[in-house]
């Protein structure tokens, strides 16, 4: 059974950093997506961003600029390199892997950004 295992985050300040990070265990099989969402409350989850095997990777608007997806050296884990974190970021974050089988998510991190 595929895990997925999210971690790194945490209560910032306006204007701060953070790094999520996700891991994949339970599978030798690459995935071919790996992606972060996020989802604040009363509202629906959202994609934030996405890196496909080859390396393309997509961002949501509202990130553009600030937030860098990465994928690590070790297979199937990927990065979220926040920066100049604003209220608005404030979320649960969820890591999401696309494998040939079907989507798996994790059970999220949550990110405060305090004003």
């Amino acid at each position: 059974q595929v895990q997925l295992v999210e971690s790194g985050g945490g209560l910032v300040q306006t204007g701060g950093s953070l790094r999520l990070s996700c891991a994949a265990s339970g599978t030798i099989v690459s995935a071919n997506t790996m992606a972060w969402y996020r989802q604040a409350p009363g509202k629906q989850r959202d994609l934030v961003a996405a890196i496909i095997s080859g390396g393309s990777t997509t961002y949501a608007d509202s990130v553009k600029g600030r937030f860098t997806i990465s994928r690590g050296n070790v297979k199937n884990t990927v990065y979220l390199q926040m920066n100049s974190l604003k209220p608005e970021d404030t979320a649960v974050y969820y890591c999401n892997a696309l494998f040939g089988a079907g989507g798996v998510w994790g059970r999220g991190t949550q990110v405060t950004v305090s004003s």
